[in-house]
């Protein structure tokens, strides 16, 4: 049997152990192609409904095959300097159950 082996980094960005989420659904519109050859949404990304954040992706998200379910957290503390992009202060201001740190 062969197996190979990958390393995965990604970055904690909670602050705190209490956070809610909620599911929604994820598009691939704009997601570009990785080395790998497949479309990732980075867990930490403003998630936008109607052009308006309402939270940020709790994990990362394989879009490469199209829209999937993800999980958004709309409430809960994180550490800015960990997420993948920085957040617009506009987005900031329409997500008041996140905290920014």
């Amino acid at each position: 049997m062969f197996v190979t082996g990958k390393k995965v980094e990604q970055p904690q960005f909670l602050k705190s152990a209490k956070f809610q989420n909620f599911t929604k659904q994820i598009d691939d519109t704009g997601v570009e192609v990785n080395s790998e050859g497949k479309k990732i949404v980075p867990a930490g990304t403003v998630y936008k409904e109607n052009e308006k954040a309402i939270g940020l992706t709790f994990h990362d998200a394989d879009v490469t095959y199209g829209p999937q379910p993800v999980a958004v957290m709309v409430e809960g503390y994180v550490i800015e300097d960990r997420l993948p992009a920085v957040v617009a202060e506009a987005d900031k201001a329409t997500m008041p159950g996140i905290k920014f740190m």
